[in-house]
């Protein structure tokens, strides 16, 4: 339907950009986000100093939790009024010296100065906790959010981490040090006095690998046009971010803006009608499912939604811009095994020594070989077959070091070792499942090749 080119071009853009920039939209989690939510509320309403550890792997959203529970806060009037938020990154400051200049500049501390110069370390560090401890409980409160809290735990006796966790434990300014890492054991990095010091608070955020109709329903809601209502809602909340005051958090300046689009009713109910259509589609669950079995992050699905709304164009109707054959090729790519791209790629003569190499191992239960002994199998193929006839020893031993050399078969020793490489003992590094998907595979693959890997008689 050429009258909805416009709606596509713009649901594309919409679709787009919603997945790539809503940074503070977070999914699942409640109780995690309230136990955050309600640690930054008691800090900046009731002067409650604590301190927290956000702990999960890369791509669960640890960092998109923080700023959605800030986005959260921003409807607050008492915590945009009482609160300083302090962002520092372990990348970035990557020594004490480089902290403590980040938060006297965030905290806004320059200007209490009067033109003096520190000089060193433990001045500028003095200055900072002089300022800190002179405040009480009606003081403003400030938050401090260390990304990568593991890397702070390598700076030179943890200086900054002890002053911070000690400030928090006494009763002077309030102030709140949350801390967000993928590291299990980061406990364990911290010094004895450091430990002492923290509250031992943690909250762990690990992807839900056991609920695969709620990634059935995310991958429907990340495709779906909220109703002008929803978007609404959405602008409202995405619009509270202004009073953000922050010069090192920056997803605000950069964050995706709902308010810019609008959406014809009638379309927009096709295209959720279309979606809903799609995704109880056989051929489409099972490609989720597959999707799910290897990463069941948002942050991956995200990237799979994205490849997919690259693909729709103004000149298809509705029903043909997402379709289930496009989510069956692209999940196909995920699950493709280099490994047997790789051997697609040999030479005949060099899958045979494979297809030998496997014969032996199935023979002998997957012990050693050497080229001797997998040539003196090829050979037996070779004295009965019509195409491999008249292939040369030296020949044979040259495809058999190439495999070596792609790292397909490996030597069980260093090869410092006085033995003639025909002699050396090696082990195959792929699986019999791999070997028989690439010879069915393969292109122009002589038939009593197929045959001989199907079975080692002759």
């Amino acid at each position: 339907m050429p009258d909805d080119s416009e709606e596509i071009l713009k649901t594309r853009k919409f679709l787009k950009e919603r997945l790539q920039t809503d940074y503070s939209t977070f999914r699942g989690h409640e109780n995690e986000r309230d136990n955050i939510r309600q640690l930054l509320q008691r800090t900046a309403e009731m002067g409650e100093s604590n301190s927290m550890l956000l702990i999960g792997p890369r791509g669960s959203g640890k960092t998109t939790l923080v700023n959605a529970v800030l986005t959260d806060l921003m409807k607050n009037k008492d915590f945009i009024q009482n609160t300083l938020i302090v962002h520092l990154n372990g990348n970035l400051h990557t020594d004490d010296r480089l902290a403590l200049k980040s938060v006297t500049v965030q905290m806004q501390l320059e200007n209490a100065t009067d033109g003096k110069v520190f000089g060193s370390f433990s001045e500028n560090l003095a200055f900072l906790l002089a300022c800190l401890k002179a405040g009480n409980k009606r003081s403003k409160s400030v938050v401090f959010i260390l990304d990568e809290f593991d890397l702070f735990c390598a700076h030179h006796n943890q200086t900054l981490l002890y002053n911070l966790f000690d400030v928090s434990q006494s009763a002077q300014a309030p102030i709140c040090v949350l801390g967000v890492t993928c590291r299990l054991d980061v406990i364990e990095l911290l010094e004895k006095r450091v430990k002492s010091r923290f509250s031992h608070r943690q909250v762990f955020i690990f992807p839900n690998a056991e609920d695969f109709d709620e990634y059935v329903k995310l991958f429907a809601e990340l495709l779906t046009i909220p109703s002008e209502k929803q978007l609404k809602e959405l602008a409202d909340r995405v619009g509270t971010l202004k009073h953000l005051q922050s010069s090192e958090l920056t997803f605000h300046r950069s964050h995706f803006q709902p308010s810019k689009y609008k959406f014809s009713k009638k379309y927009m109910e096709a295209w959720n009608k279309h979606i809903a259509e799609l995704i109880k589609t056989p051929s489409v669950v099972k490609s989720l499912q597959a999707l799910f079995d290897f990463d069941v992050s948002q942050a991956f699905l995200k990237i799979f939604i994205f490849r997919l709304v690259c693909q729709m164009q103004t000149s298809l109707s509705i029903a043909e811009q997402i379709t289930a054959e496009q989510i069956t090729q692209l999940t196909a790519i995920y699950e493709m095994d280099e490994k047997v791209e790789l051997l697609c790629g040999l030479s005949v003569l060099e899958l045979c020594l494979i297809i030998a190499i496997k014969h032996h191992s199935e023979i002998y239960d997957r012990d050693p070989f050497n080229f001797e002994i997998i040539f003196s199998r090829f050979h037996k193929f070779a004295k009965v077959s019509s195409t491999m006839q008249g292939i040369e020893r030296p020949v044979a031993l040259k495809a058999f070091e190439h495999l070596r050399n792609m790292e397909i078969i490996l030597p069980l020793t260093a090869t410092t070792c006085k033995v003639q490489k025909e002699f050396e003992m090696h082990k195959m590094v792929l699986t019999y499942g791999q070997i028989n998907q690439a010879v069915q595979r393969y292109q122009a693959l002589p038939t009593e090749v197929q045959q001989w890997s199907q079975s080692s008689l002759i």
